[in-house]
């Protein structure tokens, strides 16, 4: 049973930083196209950044030169660097995994959520003076 679990969320100031984690169980990370979306209140969920088994890289507009999304093999676990955050970035993120089959590729580019068959709970993410 494959199961995500983030952590990391927290309070910060607007230039902050913060690191999310996303800790994958049950199945090995390297078998998923890993993303994050992130849903801020009130608001639909949206796409912020995704990374592919071969770790191609891709961001949203918002989330592009500040964000960086990277996975770690040995802990099993996908992380979110987020830096130089601003109040609008506050929002609850989730992880999401999408399993393609073992011998096809990842898609390109973000993904919309309904490609997506495993998600986290989220953890929240507020940016505030």
């Amino acid at each position: 049973q494959v199961q995500l679990v983030e952590s990391g969320g927290g309070s910060v100031q607007p230039g902050g930083s913060l690191r999310l984690s996303c800790t994958v169980t049950g199945a090995t990370i390297g078998r998923f196209c890993m993303a994050w979306f992130r849903q801020p209140p009130g608001k639909q969920r949206e796409r912020v950044a995704r990374i592919t088994k071969d770790d191609i890289e891709t961001y949203s507009d918002s989330a592009k030169g500040r964000f960086t999304i990277s996975t770690d093999a040995n802990s099993n676990t996908l992380f979110l660097q987020m830096d130089n955050l601003r109040p609008e970035d506050s929002a609850m993120y989730s992880c999401a995994a999408d399993s393609p089959g073992p011998m096809t590729e990842c898609r390109p580019g973000l993904r919309s959520e309904v490609e997506y068959d495993y998600w986290g709970r989220g953890t929240q993410v507020t940016v505030t003076v």
